[in-house]
Formats: C-alpha cells, sequence, structure tokens
C-alpha cells in the first residue's frame, strides 16, 4: 500500500481500478486560489489531471474565468463577451490580485508538460456566443501544445465544431441537467436512451461528465450510469465530491457516499481537496 507520505492527490487505485482525481478549477486544495498558474504549474510537472473554465471574449479569444461577468470573480465589471484582451490585461483576480489568465498565456504555459498531464477546458458558453472564430482561435492556439486537452461542455454543437476543426483534442459532454430533467419526466428509462444517443452522437466523446450524486441516484434504482458508458468505450469523470473537513477526513455519510461511488469505478473524480481525499481513503481502508 503506497504510504501516506508518498500521496500526492493524484489518484486512488481500488480492486485493481485507477481512479484519478482531477484538480477542480485548477485547485489542488479548497484554499489554494481559484485558477491559479502556480498550482497548474505543479500539476503540469506532476501529471496531474486538471480543470479549468473558458469564456469567450469579444475579440474571439478567451479568458479563464467562471462566472458570465466579471464582477463575480475579479475586480473587473461588466460581462466578458463585451471585452477584448486589452480590456482584461489590467483586471486581476479578487483572490490575491493575481492577473486573469487570457488563452494566449495559457498557450505558452503548455508548452511543456508531464506526458501523464490532462488539461481540462471546459467552455461555459454555448457555439452561438463562441461562433467560429473562437474555434479558429482555439485552432490557432493549441494545435500544437505538448500537454493533452480535453475539450467539453454542455453545448454539443460547440463540441462537434471543436472535433471538426482539432480532431486530435479529446472531446467531453455532461448531460447531467438534462438526464435530471428527463429522469423527472420520464424516468430512468427515459434518461438511460437520451444519453445513449449522446454517446453514439456526432461528439465521439472520449468521456461523459456527470454529477456523483446523479451516478449513486440512477445506481440505487438499478442503472448503472458508469457501465452503460464504458460499455460505449467512454470514461466517466463524477463531478464534483469535495470533502466538508480535509484535516478530518470522510465523516460517514460521505464515506458512504464515495465508498459506494468507488465501487462503480468511475475513471475520474473531480475534486477541490485531492491530497486530502487520497489521504482520508487511504485511513479508512487501512482501518
Amino acid at each position: 500500500m503506497t504510504r501516506l507520505a508518498d500521496l500526492k492527490g493524484l489518484e486512488i487505485s481500488h480492486e485493481g481500478h485507477r481512479t484519478r482525481l482531477k484538480w477542480h478549477r485548477l485547485r489542488k486544495r479548497f484554499a489554494d486560489p481559484l485558477f491559479s498558474a502556480e498550482v497548474m504549474a505543479e500539476g503540469f510537472a506532476a501529471g496531474a489531471s486538471m480543470e479549468l473554465d473558458l469564456r469567450v471574449r469579444a475579440d474571439g479569444g478567451f479568458v479563464v474565468l467562471h462566472d458570465m461577468e466579471l464582477e463575480g470573480e475579479t475586480t473587473g465589471r461588466g460581462p466578458i463577451a463585451a471585452k477584448n484582451a486589452a480590456d482584461l490585461r489590467d483586471v486581476r483576480m479578487k483572490d490575491g490580485a493575481r492577473p486573469l489568465i487570457l488563452s494566449e498565456d495559457l498557450a505558452d504555459m503548455m508548452r511543456a508538460t508531464h506526458p501523464a498531464a490532462l488539461l481540462q477546458f471546459d467552455m461555459k458558453d454555448d457555439y452561438e456566443a463562441v461562433g467560429t472564430r473562437g474555434i479558429e482561435h482555439l485552432a490557432g492556439h493549441f494545435r500544437d501544445i505538448a500537454a493533452s486537452v480535453i475539450v467539453s461542455g454542455g453545448s454539443l454543437d460547440l463540441i462537434v465544431a471543436a472535433k471538426k476543426k482539432l480532431p486530435h483534442l479529446l472531446r467531453g459532454i455532461d448531460p447531467t441537467e438534462k438526464l435530471y430533467d428527463i429522469r423527472q419526466a420520464g424516468g430512468w428509462s427515459a434518461a438511460e436512451m437520451e444519453l445513449r444517443a449522446d454517446l453514439r452522437g456526432p461528439t465521439e466523446p472520449d468521456t461523459i461528465y456527470l454529477h456523483w450524486q446523479l451516478i449513486l441516484d440512477a445506481a440505487k434504482d438499478g442503472l448503472d450510469l458508469i457501465g452503460l458508458c464504458r460499455d460505449e468505450g467512454k470514461r466517466v469523470d463524477a463531478w464534483t465530491f469535495t470533502l466538508k473537513d480535509p484535516v478530518a477526513g470522510f465523516s460517514d455519510a460521505e464515506w458512504r457516499s464515495f465508498s459506494t461511488l468507488m465501487a462503480l469505478k468511475p475513471d475520474q473524480i473531480t475534486t477541490d481537496e485531492a491530497p486530502a481525499t487520497e489521504r482520508a481513503w487511504a485511513r479508512r481502508i487501512a482501518a
């Protein structure tokens, strides 16, 4: 068994299956600043799986932020879609007064990475907002990067457009919200039918992003969403499971949920507390 001192928040091995721990919004720990270039560099060196959000700018480029408006995460004001790169150079993150990461900067940061590193571009805008110009921007800046990238989003049209322009990049889709709605209206059979259609659809996804609670709810009613995706040759990322107390580890309720999730063998779990989750898992298994 891996010694506790060696654990780095990269993965958990259980019953012969490897589950990667993905650093949500470039945070290895919840205490890390949001979208930290320093944490990203650490992850690139260690071979971590990481996620960042991209918002489209008025000039067709992107900025690493989650919200549509600048006010929530930065010192700026107004909608990001109305800003050019020059408008954002003097804007700072509220946490630590750090400069924003623009897509042009991001491309330069990714020239040399650990071969196991994987960075998820979670596209927060739909294809109507991103458009041809945004896809051309991605192609121009990320065609020859060294790092492995997976482009994901809720807009299937956007992922199809990315596939056509950048076929070598991995692709992911997140049908969670849609599946919740369909399950509510028509039951799990209807949700299963819709998911199978997405898995076989034109996006040709590598990874399916599903809320961890959706996975457990389906399993409780006899539907193995992870197994369903795996049968179609797809990986599954279960998002976002974060310990409430990273020092104490799993509460009993958290342990029941997490151990049930691990028994279903997801390929990846998104978390804001990767090292703490790995340590807590090791302690529970050892006990």
